[in-house]
């Protein structure tokens, strides 16, 4: 899928994640719920760092660049390395090791540790990316015509008054975790980063998401639906369907996980 429907769909599972917590007795405060949402929605973009043009690897400018690059090559050689005999060749890193779920609970395990350790600036810096890719991916029209300074500014602003929210007593920062702040600041990153790989394996290519959980003789076997039910990336299904679907259950999980359904 395309950026804005990777970012709704990081901010709907999040609120639906909110909606679900609520009826099992641990409700969100709506700082969590509003700040998860923001970061799942950034999350989302998070898998394509393996991708020159993405939004991720544009976000950044020279930074984003050059990790792209790394990445790329990292993927790839851990492909090359783990490939079985069924497995195709490839010329790049693409939907391979960013594309797992492995990847996914490594970066949210470590954005928790950074978190708890690293202390408010830390907090500050997972705040700052997450949220100048959610504006990304959200407001994409928007910023892209704006400059890349004005988003991380935006970002940066942002940021600062939402860690000060949440450290405000009772406002979350222990949600989940009593006596521990922060370490949920992992969870809507693995979540975006799982939306994300589930909603590329709803694509003609398929998303290696079980890897290295062999499928028959593949190792990295792109899992999706049957070839039929599938869609290219940017399709009507996305814009006409897919969007608008995120943008209810959005809507309908928010309401729910604050009390109003």
């Amino acid at each position: 899928m395309m950026g804005p429907a990777h970012s709704l769909s990081g901010a709907a599972a999040w609120l639906g994640v909110g909606a679900a917590a609520a009826g099992f007795g641990h409700p969100m405060p709506w700082p969590v719920l509003v700040v998860g949402a923001l970061i799942c929605a950034g999350a989302a973009l998070a898998p394509d760092l393996d991708h020159k043009s993405a939004t991720i690897s544009r976000a950044f400018g020279p930074v984003s660049r050059g990790l792209c690059e790394i990445v790329d090559k990292l993927s790839y050689a851990v492909y090359k390395s783990t490939r079985s005999t069924a497995d195709p060749r490839r010329s790049g890193g693409h939907r391979t090791l960013t594309h797992t779920w492995v990847w996914a609970v490594l970066i949210g395990a470590g954005a928790s540790a950074v978190a708890i350790t690293g202390g408010r600036w830390a907090v500050l810096g997972i705040l700052f990316v997450h949220l100048v890719l959610a504006v990304e991916g959200l407001l994409w029209r928007a910023a892209r015509m704006s400059s890349d300074v004005l988003v991380w500014l935006l970002g940066a602003t942002s940021a600062w008054i939402l860690a000060g929210v949440l450290d405000k007593p009772g406002s979350g920062a222990d949600w989940l975790f009593a006596g521990q702040d922060y370490l949920w600041l992992g969870l809507p990153i693995v979540l975006g980063a799982l939306v994300h790989d589930i909603g590329d394996a709803l694509t003609v290519s398929g998303c290696p998401i079980l890897w290295p959980i062999p499928v028959g003789r593949k190792r990295w076997y792109p899992v999706g639906p049957p070839k039929a039910m599938r869609f290219r990336a940017g399709s009507w299904v996305e814009l006409k369907v897919l969007m608008p679907a995120f943008m209810l259950l959005g809507g309908v999980g928010g309401a729910s996980a604050l009390g109003y359904l």
